[in-house]
């Protein structure tokens, strides 16, 4: 059942800020710096015009499409999250099975709290990729990898924008770490997020046992510092070619906003990449995604690379642009966290659903009848517009 007063995406996010804790909400909705680059990620879709054709439209509009050669029902994913188990205490495995229900890809979160091996089972056919680093120790990058092919993961996503830690503002980023943070939290009156203390364990870093028992020694017992340690970790492109020879599975980019990266990505033999600013979480002042978008696909056309977006995504429109510009898909992430944080399995799957829904009514207002044939042909950015009176 739809949830009442709520006629957009956005509006899930207002509904969860009004029910769930504040270092909760905080932790989703932060952004680096002085966060332009999480504002503008959203803004910058506006910034893009439709050109719709009329009296080209069909009954049946195909939205179906392949990813990697995965058959999705519409072109839209999950993007990475870590600590979903935050927002709700089934956290990625209700993320995984609306994923499932829906039919479309989930990206699972190395810095999940829990076990990749768990997502996999926890739903039939579920589609996901493996987000993983350049972690600084290869052991923990080979156990990841090989589990998750063990585990029926049908690619690889390399997170290529972290390699160093962020600065946030405001209240939650004043830089004590989340470990005292939640050690310090009183959880009176809140017994039904008690959950986040027993389960804030980075479960997915744990290959290196004796270096875990060190950390874990150290006062580290959630290995969040441990984690941290790994991921912030300069990469350069022999990283990439490595974790290439590690496995077999199509190994995708994430964080890629010019063309000069994105041509060393084709260099490189991937086989995707992810326009990407991190949620606005990583490098603040940076192009918004959408912007970087058309330079990305330009630099890789008739390569054979795959080209995705995230950031800033908020509706079915939002996904159309970005087809439009010339990417095979968007992914999403803060909100299926406030689908998640809502309503758990069923909050998330009314999030895919509506845009879902949004995105079929853009293509047939704009008269396209098959999802392959978007492009640029009926986008326009705003700064190409002149009024001709």
């Amino acid at each position: 059942m739809p949830t009442h007063g709520v006629s957009r995406v956005a509006d899930f996010e207002e509904l969860v800020r009004d029910k769930t804790p504040d270092y909760v909400t905080d932790f989703y909705a932060a952004g680096a710096g002085d966060e332009q680059t999480l504002e503008d990620s959203v803004k910058a879709f506006r910034r893009f015009r439709l050109r719709p054709r009329v009296l080209w439209s069909k009954e049946k509009i195909k939205i179906a499409t392949k990813l990697q050669g995965q058959e999705v029902s519409f072109p839209l994913g999950i993007a990475p999250t870590g600590f979903q188990r935050k927002a709700h205490h089934e956290g990625d495995l209700a993320t995984a099975r609306a994923a499932s229900k829906a039919d479309v890809i989930m990206v699972f979160s190395s810095w999940s709290l829990i076990r990749l091996e768990e997502a996999a089972a926890v739903a039939p056919n579920v589609k996901l990729w493996m987000q993983v680093y350049p972690f600084k120790d290869r052991r923990i990058t080979i156990d990841m990898v090989k589990r998750a092919e063990r585990s029926g993961f049908k690619a690889i996503v390399v997170t290529v924008d972290s390699s160093t830690g962020r600065i946030y503002r405001g209240t939650f980023r004043t830089g004590r770490q989340t470990q005292e943070q939640l050690e310090s939290l009183n959880f009176q009156g809140l017994e039904k997020f008690s959950f986040v203390l027993i389960f804030i364990r980075v479960v997915n870093f744990q290959a290196v046992k004796e270096d875990v028992v060190k950390a874990k020694a150290s006062g580290d017992k959630y290995l969040y510092e441990y984690a941290k340690l790994q991921t912030y970790s300069p990469g350069t492109w022999d990283d990439i070619a490595w974790i290439k020879s590690i496995t077999t599975l199509p190994v995708i980019l994430k964080g890629i906003v010019t063309a000069e990266s994105a041509r060393e990505a084709v260099a490189a033999g991937v086989e995707g990449i992810i326009v990407s600013a991190h949620g606005g979480r990583q490098l603040d002042g940076i192009q918004a995604p959408i912007e970087a978008l058309p330079e990305v696909v330009d630099a890789v056309r008739r390569s054979g690379v795959e080209v995705y977006v995230d950031g800033g995504v908020r509706s079915g429109r939002d996904i159309f642009k970005a087809l439009a510009i010339g990417a095979k898909a968007a992914f999403i992430g803060r909100p299926v966290l406030w689908g998640l944080s809502h309503n758990g399995e069923d909050g998330v799957t009314e999030v895919l659903n509506m845009l879902k829904a949004e995105f079929a009514n853009t293509m047939s207002l704009c008269g396209f009848p098959n999802v392959e044939e978007v492009n640029r042909t009926f986008i326009r950015h705003e700064s190409q517009l002149t009024c001709k009176l």
